[in-house]
């Protein structure tokens, strides 16, 4: 059987967090850090890029390698081997511009290309008009994950944190800054401006880090990271450089405040959201990432739409299962286990089931650790039949599934469960027909622990 398209939206080995989503031409790419699977820290791999028809977002290919650490040449020798989430942008001369950082370095780094595509090749570090490299000195704000924007014939660089931590490296954290370059894309034309000032409140939607600008007709939205750690939260303003009004939550893989690393109800061990908000095709779409294997270092990219208001803010959108499809799911097909888009264990908050990967002549994205008291979910799926599903499932664990169809009516079906093995079982039921879209949820009861390869649905 087909295997069914949805989040995350790349293959089940790639591992791009803090997507930067953009249309150039009749394509879109994503360009963003690189984690790996197992990895030990952030961003260890080189840059690379997905791309996509911006009339179909679920067809998406691998364009290579387009910038490697090694290619990073600037005479300030500072920061770690790790490049930091980068941004991209077509200048006045029709180049592509990639900026980026070096780990902790404080200063921001740019690539150039004659496509969208890559290859990159360094260009040099952002400087003031008399040639100081910001950064370079002690007295210069902290900045890190860059975005850049280019608007009515002016070029605007965006960056900074709010996170005071990140004054362990030596400069001060002011909150997010602006300044304008001169059109060579790399010389400061004005000195930084504070937007959004430090306030590292853990139970405010501040500006952490990870900020993102677009425009849309007279409207500039930044999309960031918020302080209280529960989400891409965003801000508009009618100007680039000042006024920008806080106007809510846009999107969240844990919906929920954050203690420590574990959301209050369980919601997906997270540490940071980072993303973008893109017109495509004359829809929203909001990218972010989520985190794999039980660690902060192996991320990959999810996206859903997102419903402007007549104001031109934007609904909080639902992080879901279906993704860029654009519908529910209403086709037989197999669906990894790894779309689930939520992940709870509702007597242990702190042991939720995770997604990992696993090959079996592909690799593939399955959830591991359902334990007792543990809740996986996607959303949505809408059958107008019956239909027959299949899960694929081992480990060692006794005691019971409860499969729930959630939407304008609730039905439930159980399916015990005696598993002993590591080899991978086929368990089924029935589920009813619902005309309106549903959640799909599991919850297990027992004993041991279980994992999940797969959903395969037949309809009947």
């Amino acid at each position: 059987m087909k295997k069914v398209f949805g989040n995350p939206i790349l293959p089940a080995d790639e591992y791009i967090p803090d997507p930067e989503a953009h249309v150039f031409g009749d394509r879109v790419y994503i360009y963003g850090s690189h984690d790996q699977f197992n990895g030990k820290i952030y961003c260890e791999n080189d840059y690379v890029t997905w791309s996509a028809s911006v009339t179909d977002l679920t067809d998406w290919r691998y364009e290579g390698i387009i910038y490697r650490k090694e290619q990073h040449d600037s005479p300030i020798k500072k920061g770690k081997p790790y490049m930091y989430a980068p941004d991209v942008a077509e200048g006045p001369d029709g180049r592509y511009y990639l900026y980026y950082s070096m780990a902790d370095s404080s200063v921001m780094s740019v690539a150039v290309s004659q496509s969208p595509a890559g290859p990159f090749e360094y260009y040099g570090d952002v400087r003031n008009a008399f040639g100081h490299t910001f950064g370079e000195s002690l007295d210069d704000y902290f900045e890190f994950d860059p975005a850049i924007l280019v608007a009515d014939d002016k070029i605007y660089l965006y960056s900074g944190s709010g996170q005071k931590s990140n004054e362990k490296n030596g400069h001060p954290v002011a909150g997010l800054f602006v300044r304008e370059l001169e059109a060579d894309m790399l010389t400061a034309k004005t000195e930084p401006k504070i937007l959004m000032p430090a306030d590292d409140d853990r139970f405010a939607p501040n500006f952490f880090e990870g900020a993102s600008i677009r425009q849309f007709d007279d409207w500039f939205v930044l999309v960031y990271m918020s302080t209280d750690l529960s989400g891409l939260h965003y801000a508009m303003s009618r100007f680039p450089d000042r006024e920008f009004m806080y106007k809510g939550r846009l999107h969240s893989t844990s919906h929920t405040l954050m203690t420590e690393s574990i959301s209050t109800d369980g919601d997906r061990a997270i540490e940071n959201n980072h993303g973008s908000l893109e017109k495509i095709n004359d829809q929203y779409v909001v990218f972010n990432h989520r985190h794999t294997n039980q660690s902060h270092f192996s991320r990959q990219v999810v996206a859903d739409y997102v419903e402007r208001n007549s104001d031109g803010s934007f609904k909080e959108t639902d992080y879901t299962s279906q993704g860029l499809r654009g519908k529910p799911f209403d086709e037989s097909g197999v669906y990894e286990a790894g779309m689930a888009c939520k992940l709870v264990n509702t007597l242990e908050p702190s042991l939720p089931p995770y997604v990992t990967q696993y090959y079996d002549d592909s690799t593939v994205s399955v959830v591991r650790s359902i334990t007792n008291g543990s809740v996986v979910e996607y959303k949505y799926f809408q059958f107008d039949q019956s239909v027959k599903v299949t899960l694929g499932v081992n480990g060692e664990a006794r005691g019971e599934l409860l499969i729930t169809q959630m939407g304008d009516q609730t039905t439930e079906c159980m399916i015990p469960i005696d598993v002993y093995t590591e080899e991978w079982l086929d368990l089924s039921c029935l589920l009813e027909e619902q005309s309106t879209p549903y959640t799909l949820g599991f919850e297990y009861k027992g004993k041991g622990s279980l994992s999940l390869k797969a959903l395969k649905i037949d309809k009947e």
